[in-house]
């Protein structure tokens, strides 16, 4: 039974945090739908879609697309998660994260005093992981594609070839990151000329280098040509991937994480990703409060989510790491005593600040072996998908190889460089997620699907770093606990915390100046970032029409039939 919670009269009178007022509805479409960060590579999902393909021909088609259409995120020189859940209600995870080379260590950023080396798990070629995205690929076209690898891959190489339209944004994003380029770059790259909003970028070696991979397999990226040319770049730049680390690195098959919120069943990515295990973790411990009950966003609302998201990133920190190098206690983490002991010290009168709060204690011991872009595809045979892919930072390393076509991520910043430092984004690493060779760096990509009453719910997921998480579980909250559109849940307002730094992040010009007082008279600190995720959903209605929510925060798009 949930506990009542009392308010005093101050907390009722919230009429509304929000200063902005979302689109109510989005897109809908009976069939099938592709909701993902650019218009051109939701179209290439639908349009596979339309020709009898099901949502794992799609997933392959929009991967693609976004790796020539939206470079700063979209890939072949990342790796991603997928979750899926199939119409006969079958369900699982793909991880196609990136690997750390075999000579790579868990010093090596660090200088001769122990220090971290700034930036050098960031720029350059020695931020590099091995990259996983044509392996997950071809790994999701071998168990589930139904049309032909060259009816997939066609669509991605015709639009290289024939260019994209440079957008507002898009070219915002470019012009910020010029410099980096420049100083990462040993030659003048693409990306560094006079683009203009509106310009056409063709990209013919990505086309080449798309359309080898088409003909000769998986291969062709791992041993192939491409392979060794990708070698000798990396080299050139003084980085350590070698060919061997490509030939061993393999896509893996994992149990999605699943659980119960209310009368809603939450299928999240496990490990090496956090976001599964932080979202059960959250949801369980704010559960035995009337959610609903409380105005969105208002004060108590956001008190119950901070409090409740800096007990799980704290046991993040400690806890979480590659599963095939760390026994993780999955079961320990989310036991419902342990939850319920984890918010014990919760109070409606005072904060716990992030210095108070540690790890938790699973009496288990961790043993250890020796920007991003998310889409989301329902099809019209009732398969669902929820892929979330990844440089890591936007551009990844600023590495950009031009003999083939695309950037390299810089992935590696996502291990613990040294326990107890922070990473770009401010999260706190554990020995839990040193490096080791071979190993997955942690992610917090959370690519989730939800079922309501054994019904296929939502899709969705985010990029955004340690974001991630607390926009999805916002979304989820936004559709299930306060019955709004899946477009008005994904262009909502949003707030984070991750324990540390003690910080309530808000987004700017989106929550009134009474209740930011409020925060700052309750005991937060209070600081801002924009965005805060960009979610890409799809909502199954009752009566089983699809409805997308494309954040406006970038220039996602819903497409559908």
């Amino acid at each position: 039974m949930k506990l009542k919670l009392v308010f005093s009269l101050t907390f009722l009178l919230v009429i509304s945090s929000c200063t902005n007022n979302p689109t109510e509805e989005g897109l809908t479409a009976k069939n099938g739908m592709v909701v993902s960060a650019r218009e051109e590579a939701s179209k290439i999902g639908v349009e596979i879609l339309k020709k009898g393909g099901n949502a794992f021909d799609a997933m392959i088609a929009t991967d693609l697309a976004l790796a020539v259409s939206f470079q700063s995120a979209g890939n072949i020189g990342g790796g991603g998660f997928m979750v899926y859940r199939k119409a006969t209600g079958e369900t699982g995870a793909l991880d196609y994260r990136e690997k750390a080379p075999l000579t790579a260590s868990k010093d090596m950023y660090l200088d001769e005093q122990g220090n971290v080396i700034k930036g050098m798990s960031l720029a350059g070629a020695m931020a590099i992981g091995v990259p996983g995205t044509i392996a997950g690929i071809f790994k999701v076209h071998e168990k589930f594609g139904s049309l032909p690898i060259e009816e997939l891959f066609q669509p991605a190489i015709d639009l290289a070839n024939k260019g994209i339209v440079v957008t507002k944004k898009q070219r915002s994003r470019i012009k910020m990151h010029q410099r980096y380029f420049q100083l990462v770059n040993k030659e003048k790259i693409l990306f560094q000329e006079e683009i203009s909003v509106g310009d056409t970028l063709r990209f013919t070696n990505l086309a080449n280098t798309l359309s080898r991979i088409m003909k000769n397999g998986r291969d062709e990226f791992y041993k192939g040509d491409t392979a060794r040319k990708l070698v000798d770049f990396i080299s050139d730049n003084n980085g350590i991937i070698s060919l061997k680390d490509l030939e061993l690195y393999e896509a893996v098959w994992r149990d999605p994480v699943e659980f119960q919120y209310d009368n809603l069943k939450v299928i999240s990515m496990s490990p090496p990703s956090s976001g599964g295990i932080c979202l059960e973790q959250i949801m369980k411990m704010i559960e035995p409060y009337d959610i609903n009950d409380l105005t969105h966003n208002s004060l108590d609302y956001i008190k119950i989510l901070v409090e409740a998201e800096r007990r799980s990133f704290a046991d993040r920190s400690y806890y979480l790491g590659d599963p095939d190098f760390v026994s993780i206690p999955k079961e320990k983490l989310v036991e419902k005593e342990y939850l319920l002991e984890r918010m014990s010290g919760f109070s409606f009168e005072s904060p716990t600040p992030s210095h108070e709060i540690s790890y938790g204690n699973v009496n288990v011991e961790v043993l250890e072996s020796d920007e991003t872009t998310h889409y989301s595809i329902v099809d019209q045979f009732g398969n669902a998908i929820a892929v979330t892919t990844t440089l890591n930072g936007s551009y990844g390393s600023q590495l950009y190889c031009s003999e083939l076509g695309f950037f390299l991520n810089n992935e590696m910043d996502d291990f613990s460089s040294k326990p107890g430092s922070p990473n770009m984004f401010g999260l706190i690493g554990g020995s839990a997620n040193k490096i080791e060779p071979q190993k997955r760096m942690l992610s917090s990509m959370t690519p989730t699907i939800v079922e309501k009453e054994n019904r296929l719910f939502m899709t969705l997921g985010s990029p955004g770093g340690s974001r991630i998480i607390t926009s999805v579980l916002q979304t989820i909250l936004n559709v299930h606990e306060f019955n709004m559109s899946m477009n008005k849940a994904v262009n909502s307002p949003r707030f984070h915390h991750q324990w540390m730094p003690d910080t309530i992040k808000l987004e700017p010009n989106s929550f009134n100046s009474k209740l930011i007082e409020e925060l700052k008279s309750f005991g937060y600190n209070i600081g801002y970032k924009n965005p805060i995720g960009v979610v890409d959903g799809i909502l199954v209605r009752a009566n089983g029409i699809l409805e997308g929510g494309a954040d406006k925060r970038g220039e996602d798009i819903a497409v559908g039939f």
